[in-house]
């Protein structure tokens, strides 16, 4: 199958939609809550509730996609989110709205799985790197997408909503077109279960990426704009070194995949985890910010899929759903616990601990890359 095959095309164009929304709602619930005077610890809650739906939603969707297939899974994923989203106008209350928002995380898991499966499913050695390197980049643009849109139009929750809800039903659109298939010739075998995936030691060093992923792109994403806050900046200014970290993220997922594809996973990730650990301790010694985040955000971002891709190469065809849901599983439970345990170090001594803690877990993994591989599949690198 070609890299840039039909279904492939769809999918990223109903996930560019689903990322819009996922983006204005994540931003959006919080300020609504507080908006109607709820107390910071049950803001937090409900914040939880959807990270806890995509845990759940991780946890069965290997079953669904078995059960309905890829497209139906996707429409009915979509059709989740869709209504948890509309259900927000129902009822403010706070029991009701940590309800909806767990359901709206099961919705988002599956669609996560459903598309990285269908796509590692459509790939070969040769173009996975390319494939999750688009993946990347158009789930990066709708996030960024989704916040321009927030700064333009009204943020009023009876406004909101509507268009919200109708962009995720647009969503379901362009799959009507396609039908998506698990390529290959083990379509007969028994479907691989997930958590005999994570015992696997040929894909432990995959499986440790996405937990460190994990831990990183938590800390950046929810403490950074605590640390630039900190530094006396407005909120704007916060914003534009947000936008520098996650562009850094765009610009750098496709010369990785690239390079991923052409020399192999191994070199690419020990190179890459060594510049995540330069850029924290660029930030540490007061360098020039612009190009310290630069570094970092670009080398940062582009972890996951990288490490996603190796661990896929070690398992069967048939197996690859109950994979990737696995390395969902691994990076979202990396990003419960990454801000968490950072953020209690920050308190308890400086800001700086952000990149110091940073810097120490990357350094981890590159120990892990350095010391295991030889007890690993190797992926090849291709001419």
């Amino acid at each position: 199958m070609s890299t840039w095959s039909r279904p492939v095309i769809v999918l990223l164009c109903g996930l560019l939609l689903m990322t819009i929304s996922i983006a204005v709602l994540n931003t959006l619930v919080p300020l609504w809550l507080t908006h109607d005077a709820l107390p910071t610890w049950q803001v937090g809650v409900v914040s939880s509730a959807y990270y806890t739906g995509n845990l759940a939603g991780t946890l069965i969707a290997g079953l669904v996609i078995k059960r309905l297939g890829f497209n139906r899974s996707y429409y009915a994923a979509s059709l989740v989110f869709a209504l948890a989203s509309a259900a927000l106008a129902l009822e403010s209350g706070f029991w009701a709205w940590t309800l909806w928002r767990f359901t709206a995380g099961i919705g988002c898991a599956l669609i996560w799985v459903v598309v990285e499966s269908a796509l590692l499913c459509s790939g070969t050695l040769r173009n996975r790197g390319q494939l999750l390197a688009a993946y990347m980049i158009v789930y990066y643009l709708g996030t960024v997408a989704g916040q321009l849109l927030v700064s333009k139009v009204s943020t009023e929750l009876m406004q909101v909503l509507p268009w919200v809800t109708a962009i995720v039903l647009s969503a379901i659109l362009p799959l009507l077109f396609t039908r998506i298939t698990a390529k290959g010739d083990d379509e007969e075998a028994a479907p691989g279960r997930m958590w005999p995936m994570l015992r696997r030691r040929n894909a432990r060093l995959g499986i440790n990426g996405c937990i460190i992923s994990g831990i990183l792109l938590g800390s950046l994403y929810g403490l950074m704009p605590l640390y630039l806050s900190h530094q006396g900046m407005s909120d704007a200014t916060v914003g534009y070194w947000m936008a520098l970290l996650v562009s850094a993220g765009i610009v750098g997922q496709w010369p990785v995949g690239r390079l991923a594809d052409r020399y192999g996973r191994l070199l690419v990730l020990r190179v890459q985890v060594f510049v995540v650990i330069m850029g924290a301790l660029a930030m540490l010694s007061n360098a020039a910010m612009a190009p310290a985040l630069f570094v970092l955000g670009c080398a940062g971002f582009t972890l996951y899929p990288l490490a996603m891709s190796w661990a896929c190469e070690t398992v069967a065809h048939h197996e690859l759903v109950a994979m990737n849901q696995a390395l969902l599983l691994s990076y979202t439970i990396g990003s419960l616990i990454g801000p968490a345990m950072t953020s209690m170090l920050m308190q308890n001594y400086s800001d700086r601990v952000l990149f110091l803690m940073i810097a120490a877990v990357a350094f981890v993994y590159l120990v892990m890359l350095l010391r295991k591989a030889d007890r690993h599949a190797t992926p090849m690198a291709h001419a």
